[in-house]
């Protein structure tokens, strides 16, 4: 005999399992839902461009406010019609923007100057000088989608690289005179620095002599991890991993494919690091294994020979190093640069 409570009983515990297991994969369609919506909001967040980013007139006076001896260099390079401007066409239709200035003396001497994170070239002007008072001739590229160039993304550095290397075409064609082909040392500062440090792993022309940079991070990973940290007080899981996915989904690119570090592993390059012992942005710890990542190269004879140089600036914030130490910055950057371009 079939005993009606016992079959009752199982068509009760089955719709009450039924019950949870919907629950269940309401609640994991929920979480997903919101962790891909907050990978979203992050990734627009960090890669949308400033609405302001072509106003030059509000850049370079936020650049005199910093550097006011600069306005005078400025208008005289104007004046003189010293400091142009200059238009590429990408491989894809899209035009980039940059600033130069030959320097008669040069002898094909020349620094291209990396910007920073939604900055422009007109932030780069201060350390160009520099290298102008060095003899240099100077190029200073607007990044993709930054200041006067086309762009709809950050690109946080890593397809920036084959931007630059395209700009160092230029650079090769714009100051190539009787001296033969220009001698080019790469300088960038924190998301720039980041790009020549992307630039450095891959194969480049015999014009790149050495590079510079200025409080670059070790990967777009582990700078996004600090600042999901720091402004919103989250772990990177499982946000970090959403955004990334996201960003691989839209634009092509992980964070953690994007990684300097792992770029200057295939240096062949000279280069010199600079960062700040306060540097809470991009945090100071990060220059170390960026040092340490190629630190010797072999020479002819089976010797080696130490490749990179490393100034920690003291109690300096992100990105002021030149801002704080303008004498000594200019000093170590000639001193450095100078054993490889002549």
């Amino acid at each position: 005999m079939v005993d009606r409570n016992a079959l009752a009983s199982q068509g009760s515990a089955k719709i009450v399992m039924k019950k949870v297991v919907i629950a269940v994969v309401s609640v994991l369609v929920v979480l997903v839902a919101a962790t891909f919506g907050a990978g979203w909001y992050m990734l627009d967040y960090a890669l949308t461009p400033p609405a302001d980013r072509s106003d030059m007139v509000k850049r370079y006076n936020r650049m005199y406010a910093e550097y006011p001896y600069m306005r005078q260099w400025v208008d005289s390079m104007k004046t003189a019609k010293a400091l142009r401007d200059t238009f590429v066409t990408m491989p894809d239709g899209e035009r980039h923007h940059a600033v130069y200035a030959r320097n008669d003396s040069a002898a094909g001497r020349t620094a291209i100057l990396v910007h920073g994170y939604t900055d422009s070239h007109a932030a780069m002007l201060p350390i160009a000088k520099v290298y102008a008072d060095m003899g240099y001739n100077i190029l200073l590229p607007d990044l993709y989608a930054h200041g006067l160039s086309d762009g709809d993304e950050i690109q946080m550095g890593w397809n920036d690289r084959e931007d630059v290397l395209r700009w160092i075409g230029v650079a090769d064609s714009l100051f190539a005179g009787v001296a033969g082909r220009p001698q080019i040392v790469l300088h960038g500062v924190s998301m720039g620095a980041a790009t020549v440090m992307n630039v450095s792993g891959e194969r480049l022309p015999a014009s790149v002599k050495c590079f510079v940079e200025d409080c670059g991070y070790t990967s777009v990973w582990d700078e996004f991890a600090c600042q999901l940290d720091e402004q919103f007080g989250l772990p990177p899981f499982p946000v970090l991993y959403a955004a990334s996915a996201l960003c691989k989904l839209r634009y092509g690119w992980t964070f953690g494919e994007a990684s300097p570090v792992r770029q200057l592993a295939r240096k062949e390059t000279p280069m010199l690091f600079i960062h700040g012992s306060s540097d809470d942005y991009v945090p100071s710890w990060m220059v170390f294994p960026l040092y340490n990542a190629n630190p010797v190269h072999p020479v002819h004879g089976g010797t080696y020979h130490h490749f990179n140089d490393i100034w920690i600036t003291l109690g300096c914030a992100h990105a002021r190093s030149f801002h704080d130490y303008p004498a000594e910055y200019a000093r170590r950057v000639e001193r450095f640069v100078g054993e490889f371009i002549h």
